[in-house]
């Protein structure tokens, strides 16, 4: 039996073996599962064309579960509403549709929609904030995602808040969310919120904010129209735009000091967020102790991505030991080992059992991904600029100690 990876998913009952006598019912559901393939817009044909045939399906629930991620994927609002209020209904505690949903029901407006989707909001806010806090490898891009999560269910509230005319509520809501991820709609939520109370020199401030703020999500009609609100209210409160560009410097001072201080923030649960050069990487070695790469600059580096399970880095190891030994007296030389195992517990016996040398180990601590590392071992030689000289994906035992040397030495002779 072949199920689409969509459905598979969604509807974990689909990828059991085929039943011996399959009712019809099963059939033609099978059937429309693998006519639609990959497609979540056909999908979504296929399983609302079933529903008309069996308006009471025996795996209704999963097929509504299936069509509602469907819909979220296809950013189809209307059927995220439908499908989603279903799901909701029997999996209140649902993020994604939580999420999708509060979203997509403020989209469609109305007071119904909006006391839904306060509640919606809320519930998803609830949720976020009972994440435990992020630990370990990639902790700041959790925390982040965590921050994000919260803004956003706070700026649901707000937008819900100002439909129903509690234009108070809105400010609250849209403050609170600005103050957990600060970002464009943020910003201009408030600044709606605030305009609409008559406090237009406060709302001058955060509309310019929106315009200001670095966000990559932000599209430039977003802008163009912050930009156009924010003259506005500027000529009506001013009479003219004389003064609007002290306001907007201002905006950017400000906003860029709130972006400086989350970075900090992250980089103190992670020093790798957001890195991007290999050389201002941070790693970690077994007893905690941090080394930054770019302390290393004007030196060649070698960094040997290798694992416990790795029977070909068995071998190579004392070929390092090899290469180690040659340069030995140069002070410009330094060999990495980079440990690349997920569980760090199973490292230091390792190396005992194998009696190793620990100086030089260190966890790879994302570092592997940002370089692509995909098989191990790995060598990696770095020239005494910090650009990459060269890469070895595995390697040949009969020539692997005169390889690496020769390429150490030809790192050392560049300028």
């Amino acid at each position: 039996m072949r199920c689409s990876i969509i459905l598979a998913a969604a509807l974990g009952c689909f990828a059991q073996p085929p039943l011996a006598n399959p009712n019809q019912e099963q059939q033609d559901l099978q059937q429309a599962v693998n006519e639609a393939g990959t497609s979540s817009i056909d999908l979504t044909r296929s399983l609302e064309a079933f529903l008309k045939k069996y308006p009471n399906a025996t795996q209704m629930k999963e097929i509504e579960r299936a069509l509602a991620k469907a819909a979220i994927d296809n950013k189809d609002e209307r059927r995220t509403v439908q499908y989603g209020e279903r799901v909701l209904a029997s999996t209140p505690d649902d993020m994604l549709v939580l999420d999708r949903v509060a979203r997509a029901e403020i989209a469609f407006g109305g007071k119904e929609n909006a006391e839904k989707a306060l509640a919606h909001a809320r519930r998803f806010q609830e949720i976020v904030e009972k994440l435990p806090e992020a630990s370990g490898l990639g902790a700041a891009k959790m925390r982040e995602e965590r921050d994000r999560g919260i803004a956003r269910a706070l700026l649901y509230q707000s937008r819900a808040q100002f439909m129903l005319g509690d234009f108070n509520e809105a400010a609250k809501f849209a403050a609170q969310s600005f103050s957990k991820y600060a970002c464009e709609e943020s910003a201009r939520e408030w600044g709606a919120a605030l305009a609409s109370l008559g406090l237009d020199e406060q709302a001058i401030a955060h509309y310019a904010d929106a315009f200001m703020i670095p966000d990559i999500r932000a599209l430039d009609s977003d802008r163009a129209q912050d930009r156009k609100r924010l003259g506005e209210i500027y000529r009506k409160t001013h009479g003219s735009e004389k003064g609007l560009g002290d306001a907007i410097l201002e905006a950017y001072d400000r906003t860029a000091q709130w972006i400086d201080q989350r970075q900090k923030s992250l980089t103190g649960i992670d020093p790798n967020a957001g890195v991007t050069d290999p050389m201002g990487f941070t790693i970690s070695s077994l007893d905690g102790q941090k080394l930054k790469l770019g302390s290393l600059k004007g030196k060649v580096v070698i960094l040997d991505f290798w694992a416990t399970w790795c029977n070909p880095c068995r071998v190579q190891h004392p070929m390092y030991d090899q290469v180690q030994e040659r340069f030995k007296s140069r002070d410009d030389v330094v060999l990495l080992s980079i440990d690349t195992d997920e569980d760090h517990n199973i490292v230091a016996p390792f190396l005992d059992k194998q009696k190793w040398n620990k100086s030089q180990v260190y966890f790879e601590d994302g570092l592997q991904k940002l370089l692509q590392v995909s098989d191990i071992p790995t060598t990696m030689v770095f020239d005494k600029q910090g650009r990459v000289a060269s890469r070895m994906n595995g390697f040949l035992p009969d020539r692997f100690v005169e390889q690496l040397t020769e390429r150490i030495q030809t790192a050392l002779s560049e300028k």
